[in-house]
């Protein structure tokens, strides 16, 4: 079995620690701001997280672009040369067209090397969902799986990684483009606090609204309890766009509902695609459970 790498985008949200413990690499997308070209970094190299979200806080609005052909070629080939095949886990296709360009990209590249493999899987997740989705693909590796096998169990269950959000501005979701059915439903209501899944089909969906900044986390502790069905990745991710305190406040929710999940929980940051669009104070918890059903487009 030839070896093979696991590969996420700049939307998988993985820290630098977490790529080194998975062995998972990343294709960057981009992203501009007043002018100025940079990548969209995991590890914030250019802008720190904190100064990234208080640019956002006061009116700087960053552009993201999906990963390039040329950044998938360039990416891709070096993998091939160096020996591996290609394992590419992307960031939903309802959220961004990088998926399709790998698929074009991979299509180039095994014809000029009919001997290798190339597997774009859509992860239809984002952030630290996607990233869960590559750390299951990590984990499955380590036991032996072939890339065949680790990219059919992941089409077979990436509905299963849950994703349970609220943000602090509906206003960045709306503005990018990134929420479906929103703008009528919570229209700018004062202090209403959307709750948003990952529907079906990889959309951003808002399906509820409650009162308040501490209800509304309060409500994703609840619908996690109703939805956790761990089975062998017991993983809770807290994410968050600069708000910590909240999110240390969510994880104590989830020890006092779950006492002996306190070793799975971990709390990352959101990173700069996901964060652009959804703002900071965005606050979600990403879990493996109940299988998503639910379809934004025909509600």
């Amino acid at each position: 079995m030839r070896k093979y790498i696991i590969v996420t985008d700049s939307c998988g949200d993985l820290s630098k620690e977490l790529r080194k413990e998975y062995n998972i690499e990343y294709v960057p997308m981009h992203m501009s701001y007043d002018g100025k070209d940079m990548v969209a970094s995991l590890d914030f190299e250019e802008i720190s997280v904190i100064d990234f979200y208080n640019m956002m806080r006061e009116g700087t609005r960053f552009i993201t672009s999906q990963v390039s052909a040329f950044d998938f070629r360039s990416y891709f080939e070096k993998y091939i040369n160096e020996g591996y095949d290609v394992l590419y886990v992307s960031c939903s296709s309802a959220l961004s067209s990088s998926i399709k360009t790998s698929y074009v990209v991979r299509d180039e590249l095994l014809k000029k090397y009919p001997n290798s493999k190339i597997i774009c899987v859509d992860s239809l997740n984002s952030s630290q969902g996607l990233g869960l989705i590559c750390k299951i693909a990590s984990r499955l590796r380590g036991e032996g799986k072939t890339i065949e096998e680790v990219a059919n169990w992941l089409e077979n269950n990436k509905l299963k990684v849950n994703q349970e959000c609220t943000v602090e501005k509906l206003t960045y979701l709306k503005r990018a483009g990134r929420v479906s059915a929103a703008s009528a439903f919570f229209g700018g209501i004062l202090n209403v606090k959307p709750i948003i899944i990952s529907d079906v089909r990889g959309n951003n969906a808002a399906i509820e609204k409650v009162k308040g900044r501490k209800v509304s986390y309060e409500r994703l502790v609840e619908r996690m309890m109703e939805e956790y069905e761990p089975g062998d990745y017991k993983d809770i991710v807290i994410a968050h766009a600069d708000c910590m305190e909240d999110a240390l406040e969510v994880k104590k929710l989830i020890i006092s509902k779950l006492p002996d999940a306190e070793q799975y929980i971990s709390i990352e940051y959101i990173g700069p695609i996901v964060g652009a669009s959804a703002g900071p104070g965005t606050l979600a918890i990403f879990f493996v459970g109940k299988e998503v059903t639910f379809d934004s487009t025909k509600a």
